[in-house]
């Protein structure tokens, strides 16, 4: 229910929707997109960025936030970790989420024996946080080729042409994977797969089940691993750092058992890093829509191993996170919203940008009408702009909302809000990591025998990523890394060795270098306070 201090620019959105009905605004030019990025969208704000000063990718831009976690020390007493392996394992995948379970499939599809260690439950993960649905250009008047542009274009053409290419010619073979395993995408009227348009797509790609595509997903995917005799799992148990042998080579883990407060050792032939972002890390103090586990450990551990890293100073920010009510601050309302034509107004009762753009425009505009004084500020101070959903009420049909967005309309009746009456006050909320660990068309990354799957990994997606595109990365490069891995099982790892990482400290001493921080951080301060 919205307090009164609200009311009057509510008023305002309903009185001016007659008039914003009949308007089409333009998309940007290039110079106008550049100008708005380079002005307003949170990584083009100097202050919050600084220079590396140690390992693989010195003297590279990261964020304030990843920079402390790369330069600092673990709580982790490496001279006293006891080396010999508790287990041992062809495949050791590290992340429970859709890309740690597809690869963990696929490696076991060719015959390894997997272990799959998740900080969490799995499937506690951002995967099941993904709301609108995943692309394919599976449409008769799609295709790969038209996937790829879309991508390059939404990336500002830094994402890597090799990897984009294999994201979008496996597109469809994993669609097909996902339906006989059991996935139930929706259908048309004639039963076909249906497909939407989204932001910065020239076609309709966006496949979707209802407006919870990946939590739907998640759900076949843990059927499918809990029928694997040859997959093992270890829940709440974290990767705190990688071993390696004298080559160099990565062989396996040091994990924590949250449950009975103690490390264990695992060797591998090969490991895979699928343990998400790093929302949790509130880059600039933006709210996230990230689980709790989301604090970047993957390329902290990749990076004290040796790995290369890339485009760690760009992350996206969704444009359309709640502000209003404070406890639902970061709470995502999916972009196929804004896909059929819901308006982001001002507190002028303006339309300002054609919500049709890329996320990173959307998104950089949002903040310029904020930082401009035309947005609209809540009793405890937080400011945004509003997204009027009922106005998709009067430009499509009645009673519209409630049906292809049953969980969000539940969601805000539960504090009482009705979205196909009300508008949302929405503010830009940190989503997802650009960039990540380097990795070849495999998976593999710069270390031998370390792979990396999901929003861990860098290159793919560039300076922007195009919605749905992550969950059909996950499953793509899952699948990759799965089968890449597995090839490894003849493979007679080394000896078990945290030699790197004395290296990598001996360095940080040696420039003097000390931190408050200490990585990785596996969980939130707010959450670390209650264990």
């Amino acid at each position: 229910m919205y307090p009164a201090d609200l009311l009057k620019s509510l008023e305002l959105v309903h009185s001016t929707r007659e008039r914003r009905m009949a308007e089409s605004l333009l998309r940007l030019e290039e110079q106008q997109r550049n100008e708005l990025l380079k002005t307003y969208h949170p990584d083009y704000k100097d202050a919050a960025f600084r220079n590396l000063r140690v390992g693989a990718n010195k003297g590279d831009r990261v964020t304030h936030e990843f920079a402390d976690l790369l330069e600092s020390f673990s709580d982790l007493d490496h001279a006293r970790i006891n080396l010999q392996p508790e287990f041992t394992t062809d495949v050791l995948v590290l992340g429970g989420g859709g890309a740690g379970v597809t690869a963990a499939l696929f490696a076991e599809s060719l015959g390894a024996r997997v272990l799959l260690a998740t900080k969490l439950r799995l499937g506690n993960s951002n995967t099941i946080m993904a709301l609108g649905g995943m692309q394919a250009s599976v449409a008769e008047e799609d295709s790969p080729l038209r996937h790829f542009a879309d991508t390059m274009i939404a990336g500002n053409f830094a994402g890597s042409a090799s990897l984009v290419k294999a994201l979008v010619e496996d597109g469809p073979h994993i669609v097909k994977w996902l339906l006989d395993i059991g996935v139930n995408f929706d259908r048309n009227v004639l039963g076909n797969l249906a497909t939407k348009k989204a932001g910065g797509l020239s076609a309709p790609r966006i496949l979707s089940i209802g407006d919870h595509t990946g939590l739907n997903i998640m759900k076949v995917l843990k059927d499918e691993m809990r029928k694997s005799s040859r997959i093992e799992l270890l829940e709440f148990t974290p990767a705190v750092e990688l071993t390696t042998d004298a080559d160099g080579a990565c062989n396996g883990a040091i994990l924590y058992d949250l449950g009975r407060r103690r490390h264990l050792a695992i060797q591998a032939k090969a490991v895979i890093l699928a343990t998400g972002g790093a929302g949790r890390l509130h880059n600039q103090g933006f709210p996230t829509s990230n689980n709790f586990g989301a604090t970047g450990d993957a390329v902290v551990l990749a990076y004290r191993a040796g790995a290369g890293i890339e485009g760690m100073d760009s992350f996206q920010y969704h444009p359309t996170g709640v502000m209003f009510p404070d406890h639902m601050v970061g709470v995502l309302v999916t972009e196929a919203i804004r896909s059929l034509g819901a308006h982001l107004v001002n507190g002028n009762g303006e339309r300002f940008v054609n919500e049709l753009e890329t996320r990173d425009l959307v998104a950089a505009a949002i903040i310029r009408e904020v930082e401009g004084g035309r947005g609209v500020r809540t009793p405890s101070g937080k400011i945004g702009v509003w997204l009027d959903i009922p106005v998709l009420e009067e430009l499509l049909e009645k009673g519209m909302l409630k049906k292809r967005f049953p969980s969000l309309f539940k969601q805000f009746r539960r504090v009482k809000i009705d979205i196909t009456k009300r508008p949302l006050l929405i503010y830009p909320t940190l989503h997802y990591q650009n960039g990540g660990i380097l990795i070849d068309e495999r998976g593999e990354s710069t270390v031998s025998n370390l792979f990396v799957a999901g929003e861990a990994a860098g290159g793919i997606h560039g300076r922007n990523r195009a919605m749905g595109n992550s969950l059909l990365d996950i499953f793509v490069f899952g699948r990759r890394a799965g089968l890449a891995s597995a090839e490894r099982r003849f493979a007679v790892p080394g000896s078990l060795s945290l030699n790197h990482v004395t290296r990598y400290y001996d360095r940080l001493k040696s420039l003097r270098i000390s931190s408050v921080a200490k990585s990785p951080t596996l969980f939130p301060e707010f959450i670390v306070d209650k264990l």
